[in-house]
């Protein structure tokens, strides 16, 4: 049975280090820091045989205000409201807060079930707290160290009954069927398995520079305020994954942290953030470039799109804020010029243009998603890259460096995600890159492999020479004929 268990609490509480505990990852940024978490994040939280969704949250500030802080406490008094189950977190070191009593009452009113747990309640530095945490009136405070794992048993006594209860209501509400599935459903393997699926939703990353607007665009692309956004930038911290069916087809998408030049990034916060949105690109299939339209194509969105095309993933470029543009044919056709002329590694990549503010162009957006994710996916036959591969050679042979002559031989696809072929041939130390990228540029145009990373590896594939060894036997075997013959004693 899965249930919902938002952690919540002041700032510095250890909220982030028990959510890392509770999935057995360290998914979450924790710094001695206060305030580093900001959105919600969530994750599959195990304990025992209880299995569940468990949220970690901002911390609970005092204000009301639409400041930062404001924004990031609405944002968790949602989650409370959602959440089946409410783990309420206070430091045991610091004790009850007039903060804590003040939350304690908002919890009292709005959450569904409350546990209250004090943390950093090892050893005797958390005696006081813990015995202090009775006057909040939410019950037997659980004493629990994050860090350290104890008190994790208490907190699944206190679970088990309501998994039970929940488990119990929603068999109640499941509905019986006649529906008969047959008994070799699904047993055909799908050529097109990779589609994605509700199982296997398509991996999405969007990355780009500080206040491009990749927090709107998703809010936008899944129809609710999920992530913090504001006109700050650098807000988003975490590398925050959520689950949504864009325009009918179901994907996890990864919201990532502004990433500046790396010389300006000295704060270690930012270091871990950027780090953490760089893993989200490894995770992803498809992974957007979102681009500031007043400043395309700087320095670090170049970057950006090069490591995307470095880790192997398909690429789709955004250019944001469309809707402030007033020369729209003309940016355009700059817009594709600069595309083409300082990323020729990813030639033929999907461009397009969104407002994340109004929605205007996510339906092209999509398009270039599903489109890029198929090219990844795509695979050719041997018989017909061997026919390619003649005629290439034909209408270009390869060099002669040296009166060798190269011969490509055989070529195959390997894998893909991304599309990976090997050429058998010989000589390839000879072989000039200027030869690999005319393959590479006609595997694209001949098979429809636009802007997808493609990789291209030659083996050698000599051939070899069958006197050679029993030469090197006949001259041994007469060397060591000479040195009898020197060796022979005196007087034969």
């Amino acid at each position: 049975m899965s249930f919902t268990l938002a952690i919540v609490g002041r700032p510095n509480v250890g909220k982030s280090t028990l959510f890392n505990r509770l999935v057995g990852k360290r998914l979450a940024l924790v710094d001695d820091q206060p305030g580093v978490t900001r959105d919600l994040r969530e994750g599959q939280g195990r304990l025992g045989d209880l299995r569940f969704i468990v949220v970690d949250s901002a911390g609970l500030e005092m204000v009301e205000d639409d400041s930062l802080q404001g924004r990031m406490r609405r944002l968790t008094e949602r989650a409370v409201e959602e959440a089946d189950v409410c783990l309420f977190v206070i430091d045991a070191r610091v004790g009850v807060t007039a903060a804590d009593e003040y939350f304690a009452e908002l919890l009292r009113r709005r959450a569904k079930n409350v546990i209250l747990a004090a943390n950093k309640a090892e050893g005797r530095a958390g005696e006081a707290g813990a015995l202090e945490a009775y006057a909040l009136g939410l019950g037997e405070p659980l004493r629990i160290s994050a860090e350290h794992g104890e008190g994790m048993d208490d907190l699944y006594r206190v679970l088990l009954p309501l998994a039970d209860q929940f488990e119990a209501e929603n068999v109640q509400q499941v509905p019986e069927t006649d529906v008969e599935i047959a008994e070799d459903a699904g047993d055909d393997e799908d050529d097109e398995s990779w589609k994605p699926s509700l199982e296997k939703p398509l991996q999405l990353a969007v990355i780009g520079r500080p206040n491009a607007g990749k927090s709107t665009l998703i809010n936008k692309i899944i129809g609710e305020d999920r992530l913090l956004t504001g006109p700050e930038a650098g807000i988003t911290r975490d590398s925050i994954s959520v689950s949504a069916t864009f325009m009918g087809t179901p994907m996890r998408i990864f919201d990532t942290a502004g990433m500046r030049k790396r010389a300006r990034v000295t704060d270690k916060l930012e270091k871990l953030s950027v780090a953490d949105g760089l893993r989200a690109v490894r995770f992803a299939e498809v992974v957007v470039v979102l681009l500031d339209v007043d400043i395309p194509f700087e320095q670090q969105d170049l970057r950006i799109a090069d490591f995307a095309e470095t880790e192997g993933r398909a690429v789709v470029i955004a250019a944001n804020k469309w809707d402030l543009e007033e020369e729209k044919a003309e940016k355009l056709k700059e817009l594709r010029e600069a595309f083409e002329r300082l990323l020729p590694q990813l030639k033929g990549a999907p461009l397009v243009t969104v407002s994340a503010k109004t929605g205007k162009g996510l339906d092209r957006l999509h398009n270039a998603i599903i489109k890029a994710h198929e090219v990844w996916n795509r695979r050719v036959s041997t018989a017909r890259l061997n026919q390619w591969l003649n005629a290439m050679t034909e209408a270009h042979p390869p060099p002669a460096p040296g009166g060798r002559r190269i011969r490509l031989r055989y070529m195959t696809q390997v894998k893909t995600r991304p599309p990976a072929f090997v050429v058998m041939a010989t000589h390839t130390d000879k072989l000039p890159d200027a030869y690999a990228r005319y393959l590479v540029n006609g595997l694209r145009q001949d098979f429809d492999l636009p802007g997808t990373p493609i990789r291209f590896t030659f083996r050698d594939q000599g051939v070899k020479n069958p006197f050679k060894d029993k030469a090197n036997k006949i001259n041994q075997s007469g060397a060591l004929s000479k040195h009898k013959i020197r060796q022979k004693p005196k007087g034969t």
